[in-house]
C-alpha cells in the first residue's frame, strides 16, 4: 500500500495518502520501523491505526487467514469512524482495499466513496477469483476431492489441488468468504494490480474480454506493476540479526564468488520448515555440491508452514546436520532468520533462486533477471508455481510428496538440474 501510495504521489503530488491499519491477530515481525521511517520521510502519507479488536477464544484456526478476515469484519465499525473523520478535512476521491479488506466495501458504497482494489498477487489468481463462483457452481465437492484439471480463462490447466490453500475445502467458513470476496471484485470502480502485460498477457487478455465473469460486467483492471520497493522491503521490519549471517556478512560473502554461479534460497517473511525438512534441504544441498547462500528459521512449535508470531534466533548447530557448516563452508553460506532480498537477487553472484512462489518474490527474482526453482508453502503459491512452470517457463518445480514433504534426494536433483541450467537461462534478457 505504501509503494502504491508513492507511486500515485509521483503523477499527483498535491494528493494525501491515508493508510488505514488494523492490528493483525498474527504477526511475523513488527512493522514499527517500517511505518515510522516512511512517517518521516514522507509527510503526504498518513497512518490511521485503527482500536484493536478481540477475537473470541472459540474463533476456528484452521486457516490462519480466517483469523485475518474476523479482525477486519470486527474493524467494519473503525473504518466507517475513520472515513468520516477523515471526509471533514479532505475530499476522499477514492477507497482502495487489499482483496482480503472486502468487508469494507459496503463502508465505502455508504460513503458514497469510489471501492478499489489493490491486488497484491498476479493477474492469473485474479482470474481465478473472478471465475470462482463459476467453479464453485459447476461442482458439489472440494477443490482437494476433484482431481481434475481446471480451464480457468487466461490460465494454463490447474489441478484442482494447486488451487489457493483457503479454497480447497469446500465446508470450511474461509471457502465461504473467498467466495462472498470474489462476488465483490465485479462491482468495484477497479483493479489495481502489481503486474505487467508482457508478464502476464493471457491473463490480462481474458479479464478485459469479459471472459472470467461470464454474467456480469468485469471492471476496469489497471496494471501498474512491476512494483518493487526502492529497497528491501523487509529492511525497516526488523532488526538485523547479529554475528552469523548477519546481513553484511552475507553480502561480503557474495562479493567473492564467481558471477551467476550461486542458488539463493529464501521463503519469505512468512515460511517456515519443520526441522526434518531443514535436515532434508542441507543433505541435498551438500551433495548438490553447487554454490548456495540459505536463509534458515526456527522450525514452528506447532505443525504450520506459516509464521503466526516473530521467531527466535535458530541455532544453527542444533537444527542442521553435524559438520555441515564446516564442511561446506568454501561454497555455502547460511544466514540466520533474514537477508536483505531485493540486494542479494541483484547481486551479480546469484544464478538462481530457491522461493516459495509469493508474488511479491516472484517479480524482485523476475526483475532482477534470476530465475527459479518453485516451492510453494501457502497461499496461492502452489496456483503461482503452475504459472512460473507452465505459462512463463522461468522456474522449475520442486516435487513434494502427498504431505508436501521434500526430500534430499529432490532438493539435491533441482539444485544440481538448476545449476547446470542458470548460464543459459541466466544469459536470455
Amino acid at each position: 500500500m505504501v509503494e502504491l501510495g508513492k507511486l500515485l504521489l509521483s503523477h499527483q503530488p498535491s494528493l494525501s495518502i491515508h493508510i488505514l491499519i488494523a492490528t493483525p491477530p498474527y504477526q511475523a515481525e513488527s512493522t514499527a520501523p517500517y511505518i515510522a521511517a516512511v512517517s518521516s520521510t514522507i509527510p503526504s502519507i498518513v497512518f490511521h491505526k485503527l482500536p484493536k479488536v478481540t477475537l473470541l477464544p472459540s474463533t476456528d484456526v484452521t486457516h490462519h487467514e480466517f483469523l485475518t478476515f474476523e479482525v477486519l469484519r470486527l474493524s467494519n465499525p473503525n473504518v466507517h469512524e475513520t472515513l468520516l473523520s477523515i471526509s471533514k478535512d479532505y475530499k476522499v476521491h477514492a477507497f482502495t482495499m487489499d482483496f482480503f479488506c472486502t468487508v469494507a466495501f459496503k463502508v465505502a458504497v455508504d460513503l458514497s466513496i469510489p471501492p478499489y482494489f489493490f491486488y497484491t498477487s498476479g493477474v492469473a489468481t485474479l482470474s481465478s477469483f473472478f471465475y470462482l463462483q463459476t467453479l464453485h457452481n459447476n461442482t458439489t465437492k472440494s477443490f482437494k476431492e476433484l482431481n481434475l484439471l481446471l480451464n480457468i480463462p487466461g490460465v494454463p490447466p490447474v489441478p484442482s489441488a494447486d488451487m489457493p490453500k483457503p479454497v480447497l475445502g469446500r465446508n470450511d467458513q474461509v471457502y465461504h468468504i473467498f467466495i462472498n470476496n470474489s462476488m465483490y471484485l465485479p462491482k468495484s470502480a477497479g483493479i489495481i494490480i502489481n503486474s505487467f502485460e508482457s508478464l502476464e498477457p493471457r491473463a490480462i487478455k481474458a479479464i478485459r474480454d469479459g471472459l472470467c465473469v461470464p454474467d456480469g460486467p468485469t471492471p476496469p483492471l489497471y496494471c501498474i506493476g512491476p512494483l518493487i520497493a526502492d529497497v528491501d522491503r523487509r529492511s525497516g521490519a526488523r532488526s538485523n540479526a547479529a554475528g552469523e549471517g548477519a546481513p553484511n556478512d552475507c553480502l561480503m560473502w557474495l562479493d567473492k564468488q564467481p558471477s551467476k554461479s550461486v542458488v539463493f534460497l529464501c521463503f519469505g517473511s512468512l515460511g517456515l520448515f519443520s526441522a526434518q525438512q531443514l535436515q532434508e534441504i542441507a543433505e541435498g544441498l551438500e551433495r548438490s555440491e553447487q554454490r548456495f547462500l540459505w536463509v534458515v528459521r526456527n522450525p514452528p512449535s506447532e505443525n504450520l508452514s506459516v509464521a503466526i508470531k516473530e521467531q527466535s534466533e535458530p541455532d544453527l548447530n542444533a537444527l542442521l546436520p553435524m559438520g555441515f557448516l564446516e564442511r561446506t563452508k568454501e561454497r555455502g553460506k547460511v544466514v540466520k532468520s533474514w537477508a536483505p532480498q531485493v540486494t542479494v537477487l541483484n547481486h551479480d553472484s546469484i544464478g538462481g533462486f530457491v522461493t516459495h512462489c509469493g508474488w511479491n518474490s516472484v517479480l524482485e527474482s523476475v526483475c532482477a533477471g534470476v530465475p527459479m526453482v518453485a516451492w510453494p508453502l501457502y497461499a496461492e503459491q502452489r496456483f503461482n508455481r503452475v504459472l512460473l512452470v507452465e505459462e512463463m517457463k522461468i522456474a522449475l518445480p520442486m516435487v513434494e510428496s502427498e504431505t508436501g514433504f521434500v526430500d534430499s534426494s529432490e532438493v539435491e536433483k533441482r539444485v544440481r538440474e538448476f545449476g547446470n541450467k542458470v548460464k543459459w537461462l541466466g544469459s536470455e534478457p
